[in-house]
């Protein structure tokens, strides 16, 4: 006869951790872990990743005693990651030269939708996937920490204002106007950008 092993609730696992059973955190990350990497993946160059996704899980240990189960834990995880990847770009404002992050593949699509302004069919053929996500990468560059979080959160991955303002914990309002603002702005960027290519050939 076997056993069904009955994996413990997070609740359970928190309180063994605030209890001072510090070793228990290695189930939390376990449990997570692919949540965690999946939001970073979206917000940072691929080869800082490793290095967001720890200081996310840092964070989340230093913070677990205000944890007030209000939420699912994973949202309450999903902000603390999605505040980890801002505070990233705060610090490397300054470096232009980003690394390709790993954008999703809808990238490309979403870059005609940005520019529609201009001929689709030009867009198209000037970029291939691999080049999208590169002008896409360095047109992100130009923007600011905020202009950037928002404008992933609500452009690329498609989350809604009401959720994009509680993973921040920014007012809805906010997040409309800085969506509108930073859209327009990666408009431009990414304008002036292809018009500097088309120059240069």
């Amino acid at each position: 006869m076997t056993h069904s092993h009955k994996e413990p609730q997070d609740s359970e696992i928190i309180s063994r951790i605030l209890g001072g059973d510090v070793n228990a955190f290695e189930l939390l990350v376990e449990r997570y872990k692919s949540l965690i990497f999946g939001i970073v993946m979206k917000h940072v160059p691929y080869d800082r990743v490793e290095d967001v996704a720890q200081d996310s899980f840092l964070e989340i240990f230093r913070s677990l005693g205000s944890y007030a189960a209000k939420s699912p834990f994973s949202h309450w995880l999903s902000k603390i990651t999605v505040r980890c990847c801002y505070d990233f770009w705060r610090q490397h404002r300054s470096n232009h030269e980003q690394v390709l992050s790993s954008l999703s593949e809808d990238s490309q699509q979403w870059l005609d939708t940005v520019m529609a302004g201009r001929s689709r069919e030009n867009f198209e053929q000037e970029a291939s996937g691999r080049e999208a996500r590169e002008i896409l990468s360095h047109a992100l560059g130009h923007l600011s920490a905020k202009d950037r979080v928002v404008l992933t959160l609500v452009h690329l991955e498609g989350r809604s204002v009401k959720e994009t303002s509680d993973l921040l914990g920014w007012s809805q309002i906010s997040v409309k106007v800085r969506a509108h603002r930073s859209r327009s702005k990666l408009r431009k960027v990414i304008s002036d950008l292809l018009d500097g290519r088309q120059e240069r050939e």
